[in-house]
């Protein structure tokens, strides 16, 4: 049984407090001092807090029983999803913006501390709020363009905003469907430019503004092969170790035609995550060329040449580049070779930060960095390094993995848009001086 629910900010400011037995005082308080603990369960005088964080807030159950903890974390998580499914966004505006919707959820959701149902097939039934979205949508705005349709829609463009909207928006078109394949890489690069270490976590995400739709059918790469043992002959298959998949997708035409068939609810789920470790198929995307040498006036050279190794036609956005400086660094200069570039020196976090906002394919920038340091020694120098970068790659997946194709059954009436986008992001990159 769940006494109490809060949403609170990142600074411990509630948002949202739901007393759902009518216990009295408000607990929030007690609360933030155990976010210092950074644990996941706290207990205080027989009261249990199980909290998670989704979108930078803090999502807490309290209760007074003894149930199963990934319950109450299963339902937390699900609060959070069904929260952006429905304000479109999750955030601590789009939260103070809906209060009234998300109280509205929790009374469906919750009843006198047991949960009732988290379905969005069924909450959307009852729900009849509507949604304040921070941003009105316009399918004029392309100010920032990230999704590309998949089959016949590959020469229409959506904004990245289109599959941040309220699934209950009273937006005319509601025949549309959002598929993600979205990649997080981590890799280390020894000092000699050798891959060390390489892993890949994968997952297809999908987003549904169908007002009906019985089956959804998703085709894969037909050369997909998972783990080793199904690699035949020389052939460059697409290889992932392991994959799992939501209990809604039907498998029976998966391991001959590599489909995947799931009934979509309104609303967002990921219906396949994936994972391959010590391997990359393809180059990793950056390769630096460091120089850190000792001036004669108390100062660190720091040379980096950075060479993006993607196709020609491909792009990296968002490219920052992290690289830890002796402890005492005052000040910092620096000559960079293209003028939207930018760079600091961070003297709390003894790092310097080198930021790029488009990274072409094939294209090589550099940077000279010269950090003032008092009392520099030649052991300063190993101070310097190692190198960590974060940036995201558009329209790329390091697997390979592709979309075949998208279709639907039956038929939608009226025109159904499909899009499908691909994203690589950086979890760990590091490269070592």
């Amino acid at each position: 049984m769940i006494s109490q629910i809060f949403i609170l900010s990142s600074k411990g400011d509630h948002l949202i407090y739901k007393d759902c037995i009518l216990t009295t005082g408000l607990l929030v308080a007690l609360f933030c001092l155990c976010l210092y603990l950074l644990i996941l369960l706290q207990s205080h005088k027989g009261l249990h807090f199980i909290h998670v964080r989704q979108g930078g807030l803090y999502w807490v159950a309290s209760t007074k029983t003894n149930p199963s903890p990934f319950t109450i974390i299963e339902f937390l998580n699900r609060l959070a999803a069904l929260t952006k499914d429905y304000c479109g966004s999750l955030s601590e505006k789009s939260v103070r913006m809906n209060f009234a919707l998300i109280y509205e959820l929790l009374d469906e959701m919750v009843d006198f501390g047991y949960i009732q149902t988290t379905s969005t097939d069924i909450l959307k039934n009852f729900i009849q709020t509507e949604a304040v979205s921070s941003k009105p949508f316009s399918l004029f705005d392309l100010s920032n363009v990230g999704l590309f349709g998949a089959e016949t829609q590959q020469s229409k463009v959506a904004p990245s905003v289109a599959a941040s909207r309220p699934i209950m928006s009273s937006r005319g078109e509601q025949n549309e469907i959002f598929v993600d394949v979205i990649e997080r890489l981590s890799v280390v690069i020894g000092s000699k430019g050798v891959l060390m270490k390489a892993d890949i976590q994968g997952e297809i995400r999908i987003k549904c503004f169908l007002p009906t739709c019985s089956e959804m059918r998703i085709g894969l790469n037909e050369e997909l092969s998972i783990g080793k043992s199904q690699l035949k002959g020389y052939s460059s298959a697409v290889r992932v170790d392991e994959c799992r998949f939501h209990q809604a997708v039907k498998l029976d035409e998966f391991d001959t035609f590599r489909i995947l068939k799931v009934c979509p609810s309104q609303g967002e789920q990921t219906v396949m995550q994936y994972q391959l470790c010590d391997e990359l198929p393809c180059a990793p995307p950056f390769q630096l060329f460091p120089s850190v040498e000792k001036d004669y006036v108390n100062r660190v050279l720091i040379f980096l040449k950075l060479r993006c190794d993607l196709p020609p036609k491909s792009t990296a956005l968002n490219v920052s580049i992290t690289v830890p400086v002796p402890k005492g660094s005052t000040s910092m200069s620096q000559e960079l070779s293209s003028p939207d570039q930018t760079a600091e020196l961070q003297p709390k976090n003894k790092a310097l930060l080198w930021e790029i906002p488009r990274f072409p394919g094939g294209a090589q920038l550099s940077a000279l960095f010269k950090v003032d340091v008092p009392g520099l020694s030649s052991a300063s120098l190993l101070e310097v390094g190692p190198v960590s970068m974060s940036f995201e790659l558009p329209k790329q997946t390091c697997t390979g993995l592709q979309i075949r194709f998208l279709r639907l059954s039956p038929t939608q009436t009226g025109l159904s848009q499909r899009w499908v986008r691909y994203v690589t992001h950086s979890d760990s990159y590091t490269i070592r001086i």
